[in-house]
């Protein structure tokens, strides 16, 4: 398959997803370490996974995008909860196990913020975490996100309630560097 970038970093192209990248996206969203970090809690068989890609990446809700490093598909970043009349949205984003801690995820996460100000004219991008998910939050970290609060015992993972935190970062800090 060739891969048609429409972002590029110094390492990872973010493209669009395609009927082709399903197999990949539903073998991992199955693993414990991907479904567990961004809060799904039942299996996704082919057609549901096909179902998303139609209903969600396919509509106008969502801004999705296949991380792909060297032609290697790696994970997926995006915006979801888009209020355009507000402008802002919420990132998203995982990488297969194998990628994780090579910088991939932060390089992806920078291009789809500096995406978000520049092209899409958002104001405010937000994340969430759940407590548990320590790498994800130095990734939102380091490249500008603040810690704005804590819902207590929003999500019930493992036998026990979790902490989610959220996150968030405005255009001005942004550009200035200074959250």
């Amino acid at each position: 398959m060739t891969t048609v970038a429409f972002l590029s970093g110094d390492r990872v192209t973010l493209r669009p997803i395609e009927e082709d990248d399903l197999e990949f996206l539903q073998e991992w969203i199955n693993d414990p370490r991907i479904w567990r970090a961004i809060g799904r809690q039942t299996p996704v068989n082919r057609a549901q996974e096909r179902e998303f890609f139609e209903e969600v990446v396919c509509g106008d809700e969502t801004i999705d995008f296949l991380i792909d490093v060297d032609g290697t598909r790696v994970g997926i970043v995006g915006f979801n909860s888009i209020v355009w009349p507000a402008r802002r949205a919420e990132i998203g984003y995982w990488l297969a196990p194998d990628h994780h801690g090579q910088g991939y995820g932060t390089e992806a996460a920078e291009l789809v913020v500096e995406y978000g100000f520049d092209q899409l004219g958002f104001h405010r991008i937000e994340a969430r975490v759940f407590e548990f998910n320590e790498p994800s939050r130095r990734l939102l970290e380091s490249i500008g996100f603040s810690k704005e609060g804590i819902h207590r015992d929003a999500r019930f993972a493992d036998g026990e309630y979790q902490d989610t935190y959220w996150y968030g970062l405005l255009e001005d800090e942004w550009r200035t560097g200074d959250p």
